[in-house]
């Protein structure tokens, strides 16, 4: 009788086992899969963000070649095209996301960066046009004040560049050209004010370091603001600081500043050297 019992037991629990033996599997795939899905997306990640750029759009464009209805694949690919100086092909790209219905508004904001990007302001703003009022973004604004710019639209460019400045915790580029649109329109003094602002927030934007010296010199100041700078920017500054002088018929100014620039540069500053002898000879 005991043989019985134990015998029905055994066959009672390997049935059990069989029986959840489908379920397990189950739960290891849909385990397995869900692992597989973070992988990718860390490698998307790190492809889109630190992989080398012709990596990156070769990785994405075999992913999207497989996968062609995933949008988000087509948007990582135009992403990768841009980094890597393809602006024209990621447009292309793009155009095809903004076709489909479920396109949104940050897919026309990219589209009208990369026609930037490849000089078709016309074709850009009739994309930001598209774009609703209700989506306001760092990005979207940005490109709106740079549209507005190329149009010398300079009241709007102004709104825009401030809206964008106020959207972002790191607005040192965007004060940077908002800087530079002073530049060109001669408002010295309105661009040094940007362009000192913008190295508030990043003392090392070399560019905004020599656009504040190209705004200070239209104004005659040929004497260096108080600003974070190495030895070498320094000589750097000091050079474009001579030419804007030199530019504006202050040749002994100049001359001086181009001395200072080439004893100021730890090595052998070959630029300013040569400027210097053309004025001499």
């Amino acid at each position: 009788m005991r043989h019985a019992v134990l015998a029905a037991l055994c066959l009672a629990a390997t049935a059990f086992l069989s029986a959840c033996q489908p379920s397990a599997d189950a739960a290891s795939k849909r385990a397995l899969a869900s692992i597989d899905e973070v992988d990718q997306a860390n490698l998307s990640n790190i492809m889109l963000t630190m992989g080398d750029p012709a990596e990156a759009v070769a990785f994405f464009s075999k992913a999207s070649a497989e996968k062609p209805e995933d949008l988000g694949l087509k948007r990582n690919l135009a992403k990768s095209l841009i980094r890597a100086g393809k602006p024209a092909e990621a447009a292309r790209i793009l155009q095809t996301i903004t076709a489909t219905p479920d396109a949104t508004s940050e897919d026309r904001v990219d589209l009208a960066d990369a026609l930037i990007r490849t000089n078709d302001w016309t074709a850009a703003k009739a994309e930001l046009d598209r774009v609703p009022p209700t989506y306001e973004t760092y990005d979207r604004y940005r490109l709106e004040a740079m549209v507005a710019d190329s149009r010398k639209d300079w009241k709007k460019a102004d709104s825009f560049y401030e809206i964008a400045s106020g959207l972002t915790t790191k607005p040192a580029g965007v004060l940077n050209n908002w800087g530079y649109s002073k530049l060109t329109r001669q408002d010295y003094a309105g661009a040094e004010r940007l362009f000192t602002e913008a190295l508030t927030f990043d003392s090392g934007l070399f560019t905004a370091k020599n656009n504040l010296i190209l705004a200070r010199g239209a104004q005659r100041k040929y004497d260096l603001p108080v600003i974070t700078m190495t030895q070498t920017e320094r000589a750097e500054l000091l050079y474009t600081l001579a030419l804007t002088a030199i530019k504006r018929g202050d040749v002994t100014v100049g001359k001086g500043l181009l001395q200072d620039a080439i004893e100021t540069h730890p090595q052998y500053f070959e630029a300013a050297e040569r400027s210097l002898q053309a004025l001499q000879g």
